[in-house]
């Protein structure tokens, strides 16, 4: 089955398709981009999740970094736990973020001294 546009509505689609495409061709960052890439919301911004992340309701950097007593973690990533076993020199656990700070230890783990 054939359908047939007549030259005015053959050339609105087509204007309508090149109008959308248009901000894809273009790799110049800005709000255009926003449509033709994934994307998420932090707070009332929007980034792309290839580039940034959101921490503490602001989008920052995949390479940001933060310490964590004697540690440096990547906030990205990773999260900065207390260390609940009464150890002073012991007070913090970095974990990879999305498992709970009160999970047991694993191997991913890194235990950090608390600094001073």
């Amino acid at each position: 089955m054939r359908f047939f546009l007549g030259k005015v509505e053959g050339r609105a689609v087509l204007a309508a398709v090149c109008i959308l495409l248009l901000p894809c061709s273009h790799s110049a960052p800005g709000p255009q981009l926003l449509l033709c890439q994934s994307h998420e919301r932090c707070g009332n911004q929007f980034y792309d999740p290839r580039q940034d992340c959101c921490y503490d309701d602001a989008v920052v950097p995949l390479g940001r970094t933060q310490k964590c007593g004697n540690c440096t973690f990547r906030v990205c990533f990773e999260q900065c736990c207390p260390w609940l076993v009464n150890r002073p020199q012991e007070s913090f656990v970095v974990k990879v973020k999305g498992h709970s700070c009160y999970s047991a230890p694993s191997s991913d783990d890194r235990v950090c001294s608390s600094v001073g």
